[in-house]
């Protein structure tokens, strides 16, 4: 925990953890102001999390969410009521106390010189001289001076970012580079599947994120708030501005815990656990051992949903543990899907149903969680089923794994790059931008319609990079990307089923088929998972070497 002090009444820090609020309250101060939103991260906690452990240590507590580099005239006065009213010293927090000190630096404006201003928050270590520069042009965000241009500027720099990065520096390394992301730490979500089922340690999917940035790329650690694309801009937070000749828009999806009721105040207690998010999946794995008689409810919202298959792979692989314990018919599984069928592509539900049998797991499908209520250990479904009337059920639970429903992140959907559904729109076999001729898209926050997984990244960076090399030399794209997606469905421990398609559903394998039968269980393909993937991860896909990964050459087609 760091508190960095701006004033005699306010300090700014970083996330804070709930078991700082008692340090927090020790410190002295009387109330806190949480101004990040929920699900900003995998590993942040709720702000229900932490008004409950203020409410126990007798802090006030104010939830205030601002989306990173969007701070409004009204947010600006939310804050400057906020700390008329609560009693001081007041701690506020976001992620990395940036939206803090911008919401203080704007409500004092018209109270304290600007020179007191980027003083008071220089030495706080915050630099605010582009909030200095918005209050000189009355709020309103400059677009015709840029802080920085850049030949290419990449926003997001998770899978998808590094990788597109690295390939375009493989192709053509005098390109001035720039990844934006604020994240120090850069996850391999892939792996929380196995750290809920007891095969990966937690630590294992971690590194630091400059440990990965490519050779010879800028990177300018923080958020974008909005797109100028008319402009050739992206608004950064504190409203600097950088301007792009080519930019690629990657910064994945955004999980919406707040959907289901009362779903955030009790993760990762009560037995509601959720492997997507990294400081749960030590949790499930703890639940599952833990659980020797009971429910054990699983759930899947509607798509689309990063890694569709990973929801029932933790069924899978928390059964085939109380299988080989010998308590598996003392456990009522029940495995609630939104959809109707268990598989998007029908080649390998055969095998996954064999499973389902196997560890007697009820299928309940057009059932999406609305609402829990942990302590009382029960799980609200709206049942959607066709031609019948929408209906509520309650199921009771001992434990419960919850896939959060998912959407494009905020900045993403309100933007001009965003279709009706505010996902980026591109074409689906260039990646192109529909309207924006020098944008491109790739991974999770883009609306081609494919499997969203490391794998389908792994695909598209090389594709994005060679078409925007085609476009630097003037030529039409070359590469195209078929919608290959990757979902190893991890049935028990030892085996897999390597669910590799592309769009329409047609089958995508990697290896020949005596080696890997993609619609059968092998262990072959569970080795690859466990000792081969994350490596390939690391050392390739992230570092720009393109392993079964070539792109294909671009086919002319009807509607061209």
């Amino acid at each position: 925990m760091e508190l960095k002090r701006i004033t005699e009444k306010l300090s700014v820090s970083p996330q804070i953890a709930v078991e700082d609020v008692a340090a927090i309250k020790q410190a002295g101060f009387r109330a806190i102001i949480c101004n990040r939103p929920d699900g900003e991260a995998n590993d942040q906690p709720t702000h229900e999390e932490i008004a409950a452990a203020a409410q126990a240590a007798g802090l006030e507590m104010r939830y205030m969410p601002v989306v990173s580099g969007m701070v409004k005239d009204e947010d600006t006065d939310a804050f400057r009521d906020a700390m008329r009213a609560l009693p001081k010293p007041v701690l506020a927090y976001c992620r990395s106390g940036t939206r803090c000190a911008t919401l203080w630096s704007l409500s004092q404006a018209q109270q304290l010189p600007i020179a007191d201003i980027l003083a008071a928050t220089k030495a706080a270590g915050y630099d605010m001289n582009g909030v200095a520069r918005r209050i000189a042009n009355g709020g309103r965000t400059p677009t015709d001076h840029a802080d920085a241009s850049f030949d290419v500027v990449i926003v997001g720099a998770g899978a998808a970012g590094i990788a597109v990065a690295a390939s375009l520096r493989k192709r053509k390394p005098d390109l001035e580079v720039a990844l934006i992301d604020p994240a120090d730490i850069h996850y391999y979500q892939p792996g929380w599947t196995m750290v809920g089922g007891g095969i990966f340690e937690a630590a294992e999917t971690v590194r630091t994120m400059g440990s990965l940035i490519p050779k010879g790329v800028h990177w300018i650690k923080t958020a974008v708030a909005a797109f100028e694309p008319k402009d050739n801009a992206v608004i950064l937070d504190g409203c600097r501005v950088v301007r792009y000749t080519r930019m690629i828009v990657c910064p994945g999806l955004k999980l919406d815990w707040q959907k289901v009721e009362g779903l955030e105040e009790t993760l990762g207690r009560n037995g509601v656990t959720s492997n997507y998010r990294y400081d749960l999946a030590p949790y499930t794995w703890q639940l599952v051992q833990k659980l020797k008689a009971g429910r054990a409810l699983f759930t899947q919202p509607p798509m689309p949903i990063k890694c569709a298959g990973a929801p029932q792979k933790a069924l899978y692989l928390s059964a085939d543990h109380w299988f080989r314990n010998n308590v598996l018919e003392k456990i009522d599984i029940q495995f609630m899907n939104a959809g109707g069928v268990l598989f998007g592509v029908k080649d390998f539900v055969p095998a996954l149903e064999s499973y389902m049998q196997k560890y007697r797991a009820s299928l309940n499908f057009f059932h999406n969680l609305v609402a829990i209520d942990g302590p009382a250990k029960k799980a609200v479904f709206e049942v959607r089923k066709p031609d019948a009337p929408v209906e509520r059920v309650e199921a009771e639970f001992d434990m419960i794994h919850v896939c959060p429903p998912q959407t494009a992140p905020d900045f993403i959907r309100v933007s001009p790059l965003a279709d009706e559904a505010g996902w980026v729109d591109v074409d689906q076999a260039t990646l192109r931008h529909k309207t924006f001729e020098n944008i491109w898209s790739l991974g999770d926050a883009m609306n081609a319609p494919n499997a969203k997984t490391a794998a389908a990244a792994r695909m598209q960076a090389p594709v994005v990079a060679q078409n925007i090399v085609a476009d630097i030399n003037g030529h039409s794209p070359s590469a195209q990307y078929d919608g290959y997606g990757s979902c190893p469905l991890t049935v028990e421990r030892g085996k897999i089923v390597l669910a590799e398609f592309g769009y329409g559903g047609a089958l995508k394998p990697s290896l020949p088929k005596f080696l890997i039968d993609g619609t059968r269980p092998s262990h072959l393909a569970w080795v690859l998972k466990e000792k081969m993937l994350p490596p390939i991860y690391w050392r390739g896909m992230l570092r720009g070497k393109e392993w079964l990964a070539t792109p294909e050459p671009l086919v002319a087609r009807e509607d061209a």
